[in-house]
């Protein structure tokens, strides 16, 4: 390419390049990644795609700022989609009422595994919610979304799902250590427990039950920074496990005010949702799911690429 087809290019970024230039046109800034654009020579030695841009990353994309009235409005937003598609809705929250079924036979017939059994279970609520996220991502684009692909969301982006949830396995094993800990150093030996929620309020368990809330407090804060918004995160966009992740810190961190906000709603529906029985996660379980997929559309979806369901 001579150099005045370049310099004729690079003043009409919009026309049409010469075959075998080996240049492309380049992102505008404010474009679709959210960043100025960048020399594509330069991305083509650090191993990304002509036109693609260096703020295109998730830790370096802009985040939206949110408001106090947002986290409300992800609630509406998610009883809408469980209004839209009810019936797989219902299949994963009667996933959840299983999992509180069998927390409660753990509880009742060995007592002492289930605080590290608790721990697994917290785990396992964002990659159950994988399946009403990809049904809020479908209705999003106007699409009507299947039981189906629903339940086999994980295998579109399987090697970073499985990176994430080995990094929270370790945070899991870690967790039930600090659990067995507490159970240790409070007790002399195995304490006479019948196993039921009652005994765990009377003045004798009082001092453990305290201490094991504030470390589960803990480990749940943790876990929530790290996953708040990064399985929809994975399952939208073309981004690795860890990245996820810190975008995920980072809002927390910067959004801290919104971000426990939405937290403190989490757990009171969860906790409302317990009740009685633990069948009210029927409703519980998937109007977070969803809530859950508009509050990262809200913090990210205006600067994410857009992807095909």
């Amino acid at each position: 390419m001579s150099v005045s087809q370049s310099v004729s290019a690079s003043n009409n970024p919009g026309a049409p390049l010469a075959a075998g230039s080996g240049l492309a046109p380049k992102v505008p800034a404010g474009g679709p990644a959210g960043g100025p654009a960048g020399s594509d020579d330069g991305l083509q030695a650090m191993g990304m795609s002509p036109g693609a841009s260096v703020s295109s990353h998730p830790l370096d994309r802009p985040i939206t700022t949110l408001t106090w009235s947002d986290p409300f409005k992800w609630l509406a937003r998610g009883w809408h989609d469980f209004g839209q598609a009810p019936l797989i809705g219902l299949f994963f929250g009667a996933c959840f009422v299983a999992m509180g079924w069998g927390l409660l036979a753990m509880f009742k017939y060995a007592a002492t595994y289930t605080l590290a059994l608790s721990a697994g279970f917290l785990l396992m609520g964002p990659f159950l919610c994988l399946g009403l996220y990809q049904a809020s991502r479908a209705m999003e684009r106007g699409l009507k979304p299947s039981l189906g692909a629903c339940m086999m969301a994980w295998r579109q982006k399987g090697g970073a799902m499985a990176t994430f949830g080995f990094m929270l396995l370790i945070i899991e094993m870690i967790w039930g250590r600090a659990a067995m800990i507490v159970f240790a150093v409070s007790f002399d030996g195995v304490p006479q427990f019948d196993g039921t929620v009652h005994q765990l309020l009377t003045p004798e368990y009082l001092p453990f039950v305290s201490t094991y809330l504030t470390v589960g407090a803990l480990f749940a804060g943790l876990i929530f920074s790290l996953s708040v918004i990064s399985i929809p995160m994975i399952l939208e966009e073309k981004v690795d496990a860890i990245s996820a992740a810190l975008s995920s810190l980072r809002l927390v961190l910067t959004q801290t005010g919104v971000m426990l906000l939405w937290g403190a709603l989490i757990t009171a529906i969860i906790a409302l949702g317990m009740l009685p029985g633990f069948l009210g996660l029927l409703i519980a379980g998937p109007l977070v799911g969803h809530a859950s997929w508009h509050a990262y559309r809200a913090a990210f979806g205006a600067s994410a690429p857009a992807q095909e369901v």
